[in-house]
């Protein structure tokens, strides 16, 4: 099995559209109008993509949480997302370890200590409110493909 695609709950898709491609995200499909209006978007170098349209899901607008992107230097593409004008969370790590809890509780600032791969994190939403972390993994854990 591979996963595929996403369906992101947004509200419009003209806008949400726009958003992923200031991110610098390759737009795959765009077809339909109104209500049976569907995009597919993918971020560089991935084999997942997202999809927005109206219609797609009963999830509520900015319901998805804890979507990860990995990336290899957290502090670069933390620094070229803001370039692109995307409001984004300084770095942080678990103070406990582990991975970040969603209401940022335990979240320490900067790096994570040993700069440990998978333990940096920087947060960003999407305009409806969809939330991503970047991920800095340099090495993966033993079994895992790059």
């Amino acid at each position: 099995m591979k996963l595929e695609f996403i369906v992101l709950p947004i509200a419009d898709v003209g806008r949400a559209k726009n958003f992923y491609q200031t991110l610098g995200w390759r737009e795959d499909i765009d077809k339909g109008e109104g209500d049976a209006r569907v995009v597919q978007m993918t971020p560089p170098r991935s084999d997942c993509s997202i999809m927005l349209g109206p219609s797609l899901t009963s999830a509520a607008p900015g319901s998805a949480q804890g979507l990860c992107l990995v990336v290899n230097d957290i502090e670069a593409a933390r620094a070229e997302l803001v370039g692109r004008g995307v409001e984004v969370s300084e770095v942080f790590h678990q103070a406990a370890g582990g991975l970040p809890l969603a209401n940022a509780q335990g979240r320490a600032p900067g790096l994570a200590p040993d700069r440990g791969s998978y333990f940096s994190f920087a947060s960003f939403n999407d305009p409806d409110g969809n939330g991503w972390l970047l991920q800095e993994v340099t090495t993966r854990f033993p079994g895992r493909l790059w």
